[in-house]
């Protein structure tokens, strides 16, 4: 059959394939025509896959489509290295039937080969490996800081259980307070236990600042530190937040992205919207891509109004008509995201509003 599919059905043609990514076993389906002319599943291995690729498809114009995932784009690279065209789709973006109830990682192979056959896909913005390792740092500094709060949390809740519950009352505790309770007269297992959570926050606050370091060494190298510059000059944002966003957006917005809109729409602070004939429904921001960019952006949004008089006017302006401060800040962060952009792609340092 193979031999057949090989030598008649799609010699010197053009082949998509749909690639299902898992553990253990991959689902592949490869079209051509408009017809699956194969479907197969292998081990997860890259060595079986290249072997498929070149020996069933030598003289044709093959086309590979994948799912972004858990193994992140090192599938990605192989291929290309290799000379095979590879492109790499975002899960949330690929179409499907509106009334499926059925999903199988076999459906799903057959659904991308047929979004790839028909062009209707979105291209997922592949980093390359040095971006990826230095994002990595980064990424690690929000999982440390996750771990101190959790921590944190887990020393009032032990107060709580225990019964120190009016010594010690609910609420955001500050480092006065950690401190205080730190010195709390308490039996041996109990003391033993609080040590334990204190040593575990002293452990990643070390931690947490070895990062920093590294991650800030990071804006003075040579392909990243023009970004970080331009980014920095914006009012409020900082240096750590700027190197920040060049590892997650990339040093050139101007080639990944059209406009500002575009790039506040992937920050996720683009307004939602349903809305159908003569009716018009307008809804929170879409919060797509990840939360934690957005939350960098507000916080540098409530610096940024202390520091740019216009950016200040914007924000009470928006305020007084929305009645809430959290959406008018929320406004001030897309502006900024949109500056941003135009800073970066025509090479030139913010410059402070003025209100006459």
């Amino acid at each position: 059959m193979i031999k057949k599919m090989k030598d008649y059905i799609v010699k010197g043609k053009k082949v998509s394939i749909g690639l299902e990514d898992s553990k253990k076993t991959w689902k592949i389906s490869a079209r051509s025509e408009q017809m699956e002319v194969h479907f197969c599943s292998m081990p997860a291995r890259y060595s079986g896959l290249k072997e498929y690729l070149s020996g069933n498809y030598p003289q044709c114009d093959v086309t590979l489509i994948y799912e972004a995932g858990f193994k992140g784009f090192g599938l990605y690279d192989k291929l290309t290295a290799d000379g095979f065209n590879c492109i790499v789709t975002p899960p949330n973006r690929v179409t499907q039937e509106k009334d499926s109830r059925v999903k199988t990682d076999k459906i799903d192979a057959r659904r991308l080969a047929t979004v790839l056959e028909n062009n209707d896909y979105k291209v997922c913005a592949v980093p390359d490996k040095e971006r990826r390792e230095d994002r990595q740092l980064s990424r690690v500094m929000i999982q440390v800081q996750q771990e101190i709060t959790r921590t944190k949390n887990r020393i009032r809740k032990f107060f709580d259980f225990h019964d120190y519950a009016e010594a010690f009352p609910a609420g955001d505790w500050k480092e006065l307070q950690y401190a205080a309770v730190r010195e709390t007269e308490l039996s041996e297992p109990l003391k033993v236990t609080l040590d334990a959570y204190f040593s575990i926050i002293d452990k990643l606050k070390e931690l947490r600042k070895e990062l920093h370091r590294k991650v800030m060494a990071l804006a003075k190298k040579d392909r990243y530190k023009e970004a970080v510059r331009i980014i920095s000059s914006v009012c409020g944002v900082g240096k750590l937040t700027a190197i920040r966003l060049v590892l997650e957006w990339g040093e050139d917005l101007g080639e990944r992205f059209h406009s500002g809109k575009k790039l506040a729409c992937f920050s996720g602070l683009t307004q939602s919207e349903y809305s159908t004939g003569d009716r018009v429904r307008k809804g929170r921001i879409t919060r797509q891509g990840r939360g934690y960019i957005r939350a960098w952006l507000i916080q540098c949004a409530w610096q940024c109004i202390k520091r740019d008089p216009a950016m200040l006017e914007a924000f009470q302006r928006i305020a007084k008509n929305a009645a809430s401060r959290k959406k008018a800040i929320v406004a001030i962060a897309r502006k900024m995201v949109v500056r941003i952009w135009t800073c970066v792609h025509h090479k030139q340092e913010y410059v402070v509003g003025v209100v006459e």
